[in-house]
């Protein structure tokens, strides 16, 4: 039963990312891409407190006691998702948001070949062809005439932001995984406040000393930054227990469902029309994903 915990993990992460990076997006234009970058983590360390102080209470676990390669695989993976989430919003200034979407997204085919490489995750052959199944349909279901005329530099952003991701989820899954002295909820709660709290720190000081400017912004933004913490210490919970069960490739493969959920809210909460496209990439999204499960 527990091993297959990482489905629900993921489902749930997937869709509190999806209202997060909205959040997010909309504080891009008052506080700035450096700005809106530290939101997330700043503002996401007292929750991510009171989510470890939660899993203390609810499980009795001992506390984490992690070595040294631990600490490396925090920073590896807390400095990547920073610079990737600044590519992220950076790319979706100059471009379309579905469009770099799936730029980033290309990032489950990067993190299978990270985890191969770093953690030694296998990747079986049926792996591999959903893997590709769902990307294509990310890509399908994205993909817009004369796109090409819009420029390279987005679509090298939003790539960049996609391995960055693929080497964030890597590094925290590796330092996840050298915690085996305590259970898989206390280490993934416990990795997600020094995740944030080592983001929060380093951003913090950068934005401090080149742009102080966009710290004042966000004090003044207090509501939805708050709201953009939340979300992202309770989407990055669900990641890290994901991880903890599951390889960083079937997780991030898994969490191409975030796609379906933005054509949900297009067609019910706006109702727009799902094009035939649409409707095939939705079609490899889901036989992608199916085949994955299975093959888990």
């Amino acid at each position: 039963m527990t091993s297959h915990l990482w489905i629900v993990f993921t489902l749930i992460a997937a869709a509190a990312q999806t209202l997060r990076n909205a959040t997010q997006r909309h504080l891009t234009a008052t506080v700035g891409t450096g700005g809106a970058t530290l939101v997330r983590f700043l503002f996401g360390v007292p929750f991510g407190l009171l989510f470890l102080l939660a899993a203390v209470i609810a499980t009795g676990a001992p506390q984490p006691r992690p070595g040294g390669i631990y600490w490396a695989w925090i920073l590896l993976g807390g400095v990547a998702q920073t610079f990737a989430t600044a590519l992220m919003l950076a790319a979706m200034n100059d471009r379309s948001f579905v469009v770099v979407y799936a730029y980033i997204k290309t990032e489950p085919v990067q993190v299978a070949l990270f985890g191969l490489i770093l953690l030694g995750d296998k990747v079986t052959l049926p792996m591999a062809v959903a893997i590709l199944i769902a990307t294509a349909g990310v890509l399908v279901m994205s993909h817009r005439p004369g796109a090409g005329r819009e420029g390279i530099k987005p679509a090298l952003l939003g790539l960049a932001a996609g391995a960055m991701f693929g080497l964030s989820a890597i590094g925290f899954r590796g330092a996840i995984l050298t915690l085996n002295d305590t259970s898989y909820v206390m280490g993934a709660s416990f990795s997600v406040v020094m995740g944030l709290a080592l983001q929060a720190a380093l951003l913090s000081a950068y934005l401090g000393l080149r742009s102080p400017g966009a710290i004042v912004a966000i004090l003044r933004e207090w509501r939805p930054s708050l709201l953009a913490g939340f979300l992202g210490a309770f989407a990055s919970l669900f990641w890290f227990l994901a991880f903890a069960l599951a390889t960083a490739a079937s997780v991030r493969t898994l969490a191409l469902v975030e796609v379906l959920f933005a054509q949900a809210v297009s067609v019910f909460g706006f109702q727009q029309r799902t094009t035939r496209k649409e409707l095939l990439g939705i079609a490899l999204i889901v036989i992608g994903v199916a085949l994955l499960v299975g093959a888990s």
